[in-house]
């Protein structure tokens, strides 16, 4: 089965759908245009702590040197802090290996520009036509192949960048970490001990199977109870590349990127910095959410599910923050790319100059239930515009009255469509849903 770059790279279980040979010829490939357009190739590859990482490292510096490229090897490392150093150390590209939030066999390979962006789709496809056909590039011959050199004080300047943005005085928090087994183990107890927070991590110790296993942002149940059994004043949750964060309030509840969409906007109106008076979310943002920001008059965008599409929004009108419920926040001014640490350290310079704590900064945004139910169909786009489905939602939502919701929307890889519904209890999520899952059924015989 082939495999094919998406929003978030190219992905796929370690040695089955993503093997050694893809990566040595997207190595190749990337750093022969790179040398072709910009007459040199200086390739920046990190890693997070899947057992897999080693291999692909070498097999993308293997490829990349054999065509005359030169890697650079930051080890493992953050999403974010990768994007960062290519952007500004003088960096023609990056290689992050990572599968996110996904299992310790999975892995993935994101490709950043110098700029600190995704590489475009038409290359990314220009990419797969050379991994999957019978091409060689020529190879580098005597002096002109390639090295691999370490760049081992890499994170350094990421750690500066952040003090310098978020000169904060933590002494007064007890703050606790689930770094996942991830990424993040070498990042955030580092930066928030600097600061002098009383840090309490779990799930910091990778052995390259226990990324992501039961633990990190999509497993929060783990913090919540140790945020109070500790007595902490805020958890962070990472994900496994550490692009992402859910926080913990001290009294457990969970902070998920609606809620910190919601507490940074309001300080950024606040202060006279959000710009646009608008913040950016995606279709799947809680109902919760857009009703509170009419509430303080605040404007969203709604885009398609992904970072890649919200950050083109922001870059479009210059909004200054955006992100998903699954807390990949950007922050515009800071960063091209979705920042757990950094969002981490924005909640907590918030809390800092509102004095208050993440409970008193989010409690009174109501979240409402939703159901997301996946639906097998022949066609897709042929269900979305069925009368008799787009009848069963329109039923649905004058019920509902504007006190929920219903969106219903293909996969972006799968021959599925997604239904879901906020309401005002589980019961009437769970009623509605499926009254259009059966709709939708019958018209797929």
């Amino acid at each position: 089965m082939k495999i094919h770059f998406g929003t978030d790279g190219i992905r796929g279980k370690a040695n089955e759908d993503l093997t050694i040979d893809m990566a040595y010829r997207i190595g190749q490939f990337v750093a022969n245009s790179l040398l072709e357009n910009q007459g040199q190739c200086k390739v920046l590859i990190g890693k997070d702590t899947r057992l897999s990482g080693d291999m692909f490292e070498m097999a993308l510096a293997s490829g990349l040197t054999s065509v005359g490229g030169d890697a650079y090897l930051l080890g493992v490392c953050s999403t974010p802090s990768l994007v960062y150093l290519v952007s500004k150390q003088d960096f023609n590209c990056g290689f992050m290996i990572s599968a996110s939030h996904n299992p310790y066999y999975d892995n993935g390979i994101k490709i950043i520009t110098g700029s600190g962006t995704k590489m475009d789709s038409e290359f990314e496809k220009q990419i797969e036509e050379y991994i999957y056909g019978e091409e060689q590039l020529p190879l580098a011959i005597g002096e002109n192949i390639g090295t691999v050199s370490l760049y081992n004080n890499g994170l350094d300047f990421y750690f500066d960048y952040l003090f310098k943005n978020f000169p904060l005085d933590l002494s007064n928090l007890k703050i606790a970490l689930d770094c996942a087994n991830g990424s993040s183990c070498v990042t955030a107890e580092h930066v928030l001990r600097h600061l002098k927070a009383d840090v309490k991590v779990i799930n910091n110790c990778p052995n390259g199977l226990n990324i992501n296993r039961d633990c990190g942002s999509t497993h929060p149940e783990s913090l919540v109870k140790f945020v109070q059994d500790n007595s902490c004043d805020v958890g962070f949750a990472f994900d496994g590349d550490a692009d992402r964060v859910i926080a913990i309030a001290k009294d457990g509840q969970i902070v998920d990127g609606d809620k910190i969409i919601y507490a940074c906007g309001k300080y950024f109106k606040k202060h006279n910095e959000l710009r646009g008076n608008s913040v950016v979310t995606t279709v799947m943002a809680n109902l919760g959410l857009f009703k509170k920001l009419d509430e303080y008059e605040i404007g969203y965008e709604k885009t398609a599910v992904g970072d890649k599409y919200v950050y083109e929004n922001m870059i479009q009108n210059d909004y200054v923050i955006g992100g998903e419920q699954s807390g990949h926040i950007i922050f515009k001014d800071y960063a091209s790319t979705g920042d757990g640490l950094l969002t981490a350290l924005m909640i907590l310079k918030v809390m800092l100059s509102e004095k208050k704590s993440l409970n008193e900064l989010t409690d009174d945004l109501f979240i409402y239930p939703q159901l997301l139910v996946n639906v097998e169909v022949k066609d897709k786009e042929a269900m979305l515009e069925n009368e008799n489905v787009l009848k069963a939602c329109q039923n649905v939502e004058e019920v509902l009255k504007g006190n929920g919701r219903v969106l219903v929307r293909p996969s972006g890889t799968e021959p599925l469509v997604r239904v879901m519904v906020e309401a005002s209890s589980d019961e009437l999520c769970s009623k509605y849903v499926n009254e259009i899952v059966e709709v939708v059924k019958n018209e797929n015989k």
